[in-house]
Formats: structure tokens, sequence, C-alpha cells
């Protein structure tokens, strides 16, 4: 029973680490900490990332209430995205956790190193 328990307690934990660790999310959050951008500039902005996954990692994030989408009735309609109080929020680990990466990528590529010299 108490397996189950910690099972039920841990999920949403998993699910939303599982969003949030996502390469594309952490870049369009990282990305609209920045301001408010529309679609095609976050396209620009973000190398590799296609309409597709651009489009359906908004709409994860406008779904868990970290990104408000703002459309205004002009020909074409204009749509705007903006990170929301809870995606300013998670902007801080994310930023941090990019930091870390930055001052320690050295150490764990040297990691990698010797480990996969000694696998031979």
């Amino acid at each position: 029973m108490a397996e189950s328990s910690n099972y039920d307690a841990c999920r949403p934990v998993h699910e939303l680490l599982s969003l949030v660790g996502d390469k594309w999310t952490m870049q369009v959050v990282r990305q609209l900490g920045n301001g408010t951008m529309r679609f095609n500039q976050l396209r620009r902005a973000i190398d590799g990332i296609s309409q597709k996954m651009l489009t359906t990692t908004l709409r994860n994030l406008e779904r868990d209430g970290f990104v408000t989408r703002t459309i205004y009735p002009t020909i074409p309609p204009r749509v705007d995205y903006s990170l929301t109080d809870l995606g300013r929020d998670l902007l801080v680990p994310i930023s941090a956790l990019g930091e870390w990466v930055v001052e320690n990528r050295y150490r764990i590529e040297e990691a990698r190193t010797r480990f996969d010299r000694q696998q031979v």
C-alpha cells in the first residue's frame, strides 16, 4: 500500500519534470523570459525547432498555466505569447539549471570521456 501512495505522490512531479526538462520547453521559457513574443519570433529565436514542435510546446505550456496566449482581432490575426506569473516562477530554476550546465559542462565531458575509455 505504501508503494502505491509513493507512486501517486511522485507521478505529478515526474510528469511536470518531464515537461519542464524537455529541450524545447526550456528554450521557449527562457526566450519568453525576455518578454512577450509572437510565434514566428520564437521560431526564429530557437534554433532547430519545427513549427509543429513549437505549437505543441506552447500548447502544453499554456495548458499547464506557464504561458498565456493573447489573440488580437487584426487582419491577419496577431497572437502574442508571454509567461504567466507561474511561468516567471519557473524561469528561476530553469535559468539556474542552465547556468549550472554552462559552469559544469567541461567536467561532465571529462567524466564521460574517462568512463568511455574504461569501457573499451
